[in-house]
């Protein structure tokens, strides 16, 4: 997913509870076909751990003859990771991978030095109605990865652990938590699950890394006398011990990690050195980055000022 139009800071509010660092809510963004919920980053919480940017897609139904079209465009210095919980992309990249993305499935494609992707909906799929709704985040690279190989891996959703706790169902998406770890290779200390909350439940928030966070997709909950509806992310004090509770049942991404120092970002461009940006926009400019095979015939601009 492109960052288009630059990312700009999302709603912050200022918790009163100790255990609460931030609590920001989602944007809209307009992204061509559909609107996203821009998260992070924001004027509150540039960076919850090694993420740096977060995007809900939807919940968007588009009609007939409709469908994402977010066309070739590059990234450097991170990891883009999304995961649907309705619909379907299809996605291309300059390295030739061409994977459909299902509900369920983590598609982890690492840009490193550069690449170039593009996410649409499938032909077949644009003769009806169709539905799409999910997450796409990026990690940031440590700076000894961040001119890494570029790397695209697919996994399906019935290669991901699932365990039950407290009542919930917990899905590890990446990284390791709760005593369970995905299969999805990742730079550095992080955890990133989709976590289906019973109504009634109270779900303990792990205190295993520095910095953690909870998006709320779906229902309602609460910390610390603090309420979180669909697009509200809580932000939790390093160190706090948290619990999440909801009466009538929600669906939460927990995120986090270790945070890795300060990153620039610029549009689709992620690094530890602002000359590397720099030199990234200079290079999309100029065409330098590979092309997208299948996908050769458009591309997003440089944003303008660049």
């Amino acid at each position: 997913m492109s960052a288009l139009p630059t990312a700009e800071p999302a709603r912050a509010g200022s918790p009163a509870a100790p255990e609460l660092a931030a609590v920001i809510d989602a944007q809209p963004r307009d992204i061509g076909e559909m609107m996203v919920g821009r998260v992070l980053p924001s004027v509150a919480r540039r960076m919850v751990g090694p993420f740096i940017f977060f995007d809900h897609m939807g919940p968007a139904d588009l009609p007939p003859g409709r469908g994402l079209d977010v066309r070739p465009h590059p990234h450097i210095g991170l990891a883009t990771v999304t995961y649907l919980f309705e619909g379907e992309i299809v996605h291309r990249d300059s390295l030739g991978s061409h994977q459909t993305i299902l509900p369920g499935d983590i598609n982890w494609m690492t840009a490193g030095r550069g690449i170039v992707h593009s996410e649409r909906t499938a032909a077949e799929r644009r003769r009806n109605r169709s539905r799409l709704n999910g997450l796409q985040l990026w990690v940031a690279l440590p700076a000894a990865d961040e001119e890494s190989a570029p790397q695209f891996h697919h996994h399906p959703g019935d290669t991901l652990p699932s365990i039950e706790l407290e009542g919930a169902q917990v899905r590890i998406l990446a990284g390791e938590v709760y005593g369970r770890r995905s299969p999805v290779a990742t730079f550095s200390p992080l955890f990133y699950a989709d976590v289906s909350l019973p109504p009634g439940c109270e779900f303990p928030l792990t205190d295993a890394y520095a910095e953690r966070a909870a998006y709320v997709s779906d229902g309602q909950l609460s910390c610390a006398r603090e309420p979180a509806g669909p697009g509200r992310m809580l932000v939790f004090a390093e160190g706090a011990k948290a619990m999440l509770r909801t009466e009538r049942g929600a669906r939460v991404a927990l995120i986090g990690g270790e945070p890795l120092g300060e990153r620039h970002i610029y549009w689709n461009f992620v690094s530890s050195s602002r000359e590397r940006i720099e030199q990234a926009k200079r290079d999309w400019r100029a065409g330098r980055f590979p092309r997208v095979p299948g996908d050769e015939r458009e591309f997003i601009p440089l944003p303008d000022p660049a």
